[in-house]
């Protein structure tokens, strides 16, 4: 497996715990180490200090979408209308406001346990580099207005460009509490507390089988470890899991990251440490390191078949050399800065967006926290409320909140799934294209593309 930047900057880090062997017992068992998973552990414990938990990774905890991402640590409040629309107005704005929460509690949590995650709460900007972006943020932001909440800060085109560091920027709003993480050095320090508070965790062990029945039997290659309840926490590869593969697809995201260049980042006057997403659909995210870097992801929206995550998950030329495209077009005087590292990961995608959790269908002491849909350092946190409030049977505001049990519109069935997705894809990517070259998409491109799953934002028409 290629590993992202992020996880090879750990080093001996990285280093595995044992896989299992033999029988276990355990009260509950989390599939997947990654921020769902530990979250989901570190709740538990906090919350019920005598379970025994235990953490099954297939590689070392991080590897998958948590070690993977753009380090972006968001809120839901670009969701504001779904979440309202999905569950009314007070449930809504209760999600919203938690999850912006979440966000600054990451940052307590590190500094509470000596955690160096990079943790930097600069802002997030929500921009346009195209016409067609434009003003795509006016109707979340007019609607948190209208609730009493200031999420967001109005900037001038100037105002965007100087921030970040590129005259392709038309414009765009800051939210002030957004945060940017090293996520796998994040992932790293949860998992040394998790080992610290007793967590039991099993790298390189990955579960081939689970049973329904209570306990239930996790077959690994190794042995089987026995437990009361389940939480499945395995991002996209929980698509092959035949109770939830409907309910998520698995598609592609892509990350580059440049060679050290903190003059050059001073030069174009780059230095203020937000996050920065323009509004496309397969939306461009981008920010710097501490050390000079920048990072800079697209969602290349690349499918597998049946929900396969094969090699191209982990790195495919194609989307590699059309998030490179993106990098020099909206930042050409850094045309010969070099590009050192490029990989892919897997996200879990739900038609809205927006997380589904719950107990699998006729098993209700299996519980499952998926659709993270890329925005999911931050409001992981929240899935490991819900899943360690599901796991211990408590009746509290997260076990009964909106997000568990949601219906949630389904993807279609093989083979529909994949050429219908492919279709939609090839014509997002040929209207993006379009719009960047100041050029009018085709008609039956714009009318494919209202087929695509919503974006990370609510955004305007």
């Amino acid at each position: 497996m290629k590993r992202a930047f992020w996880l090879k900057e750990l080093g001996s880090e990285l280093a595995a715990t044992e896989a299992v062997y033999g029988d276990i017992h355990t009260d509950v068992a989390i599939i997947g180490g990654g921020f769902v998973g530990l979250w989901t552990a570190l709740q538990i414990i906090e919350k019920s200090p005598e379970t025994r938990v235990t953490i099954l990774e297939k590689d070392v905890c991080g590897a998958g979408a948590s070690g993977r991402n753009g380090g972006f640590v968001l809120s839901w409040w670009p969701k504001i209308s779904s979440l309202i629309s999905n569950f009314g107005k007070d449930e809504g704005i209760r999600l919203a406001t938690a999850s912006a929460k979440a966000g600054i509690e990451i940052g307590e949590f590190c500094d509470d346990n000596g955690i160096d995650a990079h943790y930097q709460r600069n802002g997030w900007l929500w921009t346009a580099t195209t016409s067609a972006q434009l003003d795509t943020w006016k109707g979340v932001v007019d609607i948190c207005e209208k609730l009493g909440h200031s999420v967001f800060k109005n900037l001038t085109p100037e105002e965007v460009k100087t921030r970040t560091g590129s005259p392709v920027h038309l414009g765009g709003v800051l939210d002030p509490n957004a945060a940017t993480v090293q996520p796998a050095r994040l992932v790293s320090g949860l998992r040394r507390v998790a080992l610290e508070r007793g967590i039991q965790i099993f790298e390189n062990t990955p579960v081939n089988s689970f049973d329904r029945q209570c306990p239930v039997n996790l077959m690994t290659p190794g042995g089987r470890v026995t437990a009361k309840r389940v939480v499945i926490a395995t991002n996209a590869w929980a698509a092959k899991i035949p109770e939830l593969s409907r309910l998520i697809v698995p598609v592609t995201s892509t990350v580059l990251m440049t060679e050290a260049i903190p003059e050059r980042l001073s030069s174009i006057g780059w230095t203020g440490g937000e996050g920065v997403t323009d509004s496309q659909l397969m939306v461009n995210y981008y920010r710097t390191t501490r050390d000079g870097r920048i990072a800079f992801g697209k969602g290349t929206g690349g499918l597998g078949f049946g929900s396969n995550i094969g090699s191209r998950f982990d790195f495919d030329t194609t989307d590699s050399m059309e998030t490179e495209s993106d990098f020099r077009r909206v930042y050409p005087m850094l045309r010969d800065v070099k590009v050192e590292s490029s990989w892919s990961g897997a996200v879990d995608r739900t038609y809205d967006s927006l997380p589904v959790l719950g107990a699998l269908p006729g098993a209700k002491h299996i519980f499952y926290g998926i659709g993270w849909s890329g925005n999911g350092v931050g409001p992981s946190r929240i899935g490991g409320k819900i899943l360690s409030s599901l796991a211990l049977g408590l009746q509290d505001e997260w076990s009964q909140c909106g997000l568990v049990e949601r219906k949630v519109q389904k993807f279609p069935p093989e083979p529909i799934r994949y050429m219908g997705g492919s279709l939609v894809r090839g014509a997002v990517q040929r209207k993006e294209r379009a719009e960047a070259a100041g050029v009018k998409p085709r008609i039956w491109d714009k009318a494919l593309v209202h087929l695509a799953p919503t974006g990370l934002e609510d955004k305007s028409e």
